[in-house]
């Protein structure tokens, strides 16, 4: 059975079961502890959603204190096991683990929210020479889908055929992730079956440029070829595409390398989300749920994540003369 205080002798073991070192892990319990005792507090239906007869917390107790339904949550996220493994690394019935983690992430879920998703008046500004990119000062968010597989759903040919991708060759599930010019998550869309929606079309479903604020712009690849005719009055960065009969020009492809270059920091946010095996493997589950389940599985990860890049960027540009 994992042991929180046999885990912290090795630190190094420790960030890999769960992506933070022990410091962190502890400053992260102490804000899940008290969101936790403020949503008992606050719940006015028991578990299965009927009234609640008594007090709060009057119920029989969890088999484990806070911290280890934490940590289980955690080393799920950060190496996927299957329930039944994860019951028996933690001395449970692989149900009761499965309950645990939803309920942790549940809470996790309601931790700060993505910057760029307040209201525009709430919203961070981005205004600093540190922020702005040096060659591209009007970029606000770097956006980019991300596309996981799933398990092919075994109901009927109709049920499958939005998850199937033609370009992975796989049926997957997809989100779209903006980011700041200095790495950190700036919104995280809700999952969609990967074969029905394009990229550009999840993009166009968001309408995430059109909350943009004066004078601000994106940044996106080429599979968003021709979202600026939709938002004509936005500086949107994005590479040249060759047409047919038309190859790049040599000014062209040097564009593109300079866009390459500072595009690269929304692939290394997708990097850091896919050190969590959740992200990284064949997504399992129940697909009539999957879309939602999934994309609270992305919103905690992208938390966590961005906790960390907050104390080790990304990338860091020039700063502008």
């Amino acid at each position: 059975m994992f042991e929180y205080e046999s885990l912290t002798r090795y630190p190094s073991a420790f960030r890999s079961l769960t992506g933070m070192n022990p410091d962190e892990f502890e400053r992260l319990l102490a804000e899940f502890s008290a969101a936790s005792q403020q949503r008992c507090q606050n719940s006015r239906t028991s578990k299965d959603g009927q009234p609640r007869q008594r007090a709060a917390g009057a119920g029989h107790p969890f088999a484990h204190d806070q911290r280890h339904r934490l940590l289980m949550a955690l080393i799920w996220l950060r190496i996927y096991p299957t329930y039944e493994l994860l019951g028996f690394f933690f001395g449970l019935h692989k149900r009761n683990a499965q309950l645990n983690v939803r309920a942790v992430l549940e809470i996790l879920d309601t931790f700060d929210d993505f910057p760029f998703d307040r209201p525009g008046r709430d919203r961070d500004k981005v205004g600093t020479l540190e922020q702005v990119m040096t060659a591209f000062p009007a970029v606000r968010l770097v956006i980019d889908g991300k596309e996981q597989r799933v398990q092919r759903p075994q109901a009927s040919y109709e049920a499958q055929k939005p998850y199937y991708s033609g370009k992975k060759k796989a049926h997957t599930i997809k989100c779209q992730i903006a980011v700041r010019p200095d790495g950190v998550i700036e919104s995280v869309s809700v999952s969609v079956p990967g074969g029905a929606t394009h990229d550009i079309t999840l993009l166009r479903e968001t309408d995430l440029l059109g909350r943009l604020g004066a004078g601000e712009g994106a940044m996106v690849d080429k599979g968003y070829d021709g979202i600026h005719k939709d938002y004509p009055e936005i500086p949107i960065i994005l590479p040249f595409k060759a047409r047919r009969n038309r190859p790049l020009t040599e000014e062209e492809k040097a564009h593109n390398k300079v866009v390459a270059g500072y595009r690269i920091v929304v692939e290394h946010a997708m990097a850091q989300l896919n050190r969590f095996t959740v992200l990284r493997q064949v997504y399992r589950g129940w697909h009539t749920r999957h879309a939602k389940a999934h994309s609270q599985v992305v919103r905690v990860v992208a938390r966590l994540v961005n906790r960390r890049t907050k104390v080790c960027p990304l990338k860091t540009y020039a700063v502008a003369a």
